[in-house]
């Protein structure tokens, strides 16, 4: 079972996305927040598999929330809920201690998608925030810069970059291209050093921004 702490301010919110995690049979929400501080109180309490963080929260952004929880409870791992009128966020969100992001007003299975992907490792798009920062970045950034970035990876390595971005875990994409799970970490390490991105979000950015996703 994962175990979820939920953060949000909004009541009606948080009855919604417990209502949905509670459809996916392998999800249990264990605490209930209404801003960041309190969400690490109980991050401290029950020590969840997963953190599902809204970003607009008083007390403690859920931003500032993720980073804090990646830095004192690593084993805990952090999905925010956000919206399109917060593209700012999401910008900085990629350098913090988040693994995925999800929209409330997306489909509720992201929810359960993300919820997952994360508490085995992976890092979590929604499709349409992956677009909106694809799109944000190519402007500032033309899609070749991405694909000569990923030209220093090898056949092997851009494969397992498109894996991560689809927000499969390192057991997951062990299984999908035959290896242990100790070579995936290895690939993941060199590809996250090979493009100078800190995280599995920011790699998974580059991998969709590439349009290297797996159909």
């Amino acid at each position: 079972m994962i175990r979820v702490v939920l953060a949000d301010d909004e009541p009606v919110v948080r009855f919604g996305v417990r209502a949905v995690l509670g459809t996916a049979g392998d999800i249990e929400v264990v605490a209930e927040a209404e801003h960041g501080g309190d969400a690490l109180d109980l991050v401290a309490r029950h020590r969840p598999d997963v953190a599902v963080l809204d970003i607009r929260m008083p007390v403690l952004d859920g931003l500032d929330a993720a980073n804090r929880i990646r830095e004192r409870y690593p084993d805990t791992r952090t999905l925010v809920l956000t919206t399109f009128a917060e593209d700012a966020y999401i910008s900085r969100a990629l350098g913090e201690g988040a693994a995925g992001f999800v929209l409330k007003t997306g489909d509720p299975q992201e929810i359960i998608s993300g919820v997952r992907a994360v508490a085995t490792g992976g890092a979590f798009l929604s499709p349409l925030v992956a677009r909106r920062v694809v799109d944000q970045l190519s402007r500032a950034h033309p899609r070749p810069l991405a694909k000569q970035r990923i030209e220093v990876l090898t056949a092997r390595e851009r494969e397992v970059l498109g894996l991560v971005g689809a927000g499969l875990s390192n057991a997951e994409i062990a299984a999908r291209i035959h290896v242990v799970e100790g070579t995936v970490k290895v690939y993941v390490s060199t590809i996250l050093r090979q493009l100078g991105v800190r995280n599995r979000v920011q790699a998974a950015i580059v991998a969709h921004e590439a349009g290297i996703i797996p159909a």
